[in-house]
């Protein structure tokens, strides 16, 4: 039963969320918290593997929730549930495209679907940021900690290199290293 479990939850995140595996983030994260699969800390931790592992993000923290939860059947379904709904959609899609892409409806779709994307990674960003730097809530005394200092210092060099166009794996691979050093001198 898990694994049609697995499969529906991630055929329902995988058919309703629009704007790529960072927009569903918050799907996954309620659904994997309400069914008992993952708390929010084991939640980031997929994300941070989902995004140093090669391959499309959505089907990464798909397959690591249905391996955690269900093993490797577990992954397959999940992944399958995830994946179906965008292949059935483009495979429409391409079919009808052509003819439909000056339509004001498709346009309007389209144009609301952006922001809407833009949003719900927002609301991922925020939420990780959260489980991070607050991981046991906004308490005065969490200010004066090493671990929330060197993560807003890894955080705030991450995003200058991002910003300075340096490749992503560079900025994976660097991040990754200051947090073992971090972790090897300060005990975190």
């Amino acid at each position: 039963m898990i694994f049609l479990k697995l499969f529906l939850v991630f055929l329902k995140i995988g058919a309703l969320t629009f704007g790529g595996g960072y927009a569903m983030l918050p799907l996954v994260a309620d659904e994997a918290a309400a069914q008992g699969w993952l708390d929010s800390e084991t939640m980031l931790d997929f994300v941070a593997v989902s995004e140093s592992t090669p391959g499309p993000f959505a089907v990464n923290i798909a397959t690591f929730v249905g391996s955690r939860t269900a093993g490797v059947a577990g992954a397959v379904c999940a992944t399958a549930g995830v994946v179906l709904p965008s292949f059935i959609i483009i495979l429409i899609v391409s079919k009808f495209l052509s003819k439909f892409r000056e339509n004001c409806f498709v346009r309007g779709a389209m144009s609301g679907i952006k922001p809407a994307a833009s949003g719900l990674i927002a609301a991922a960003l925020f939420a990780s940021a959260i489980t991070v730097f607050f991981p046991a809530g906004l308490a005065p005394d969490r200010f004066i900690s090493p671990a929330f200092w060197i993560s807003a210092g890894i955080f705030a060099l991450s995003a200058v290199l991002a910003f300075k166009k340096l490749h992503p794996i560079a900025v994976v691979g660097v991040s990754a290293a200051l947090g073992v050093a971090a972790g090897y001198l300060f005990g975190l």
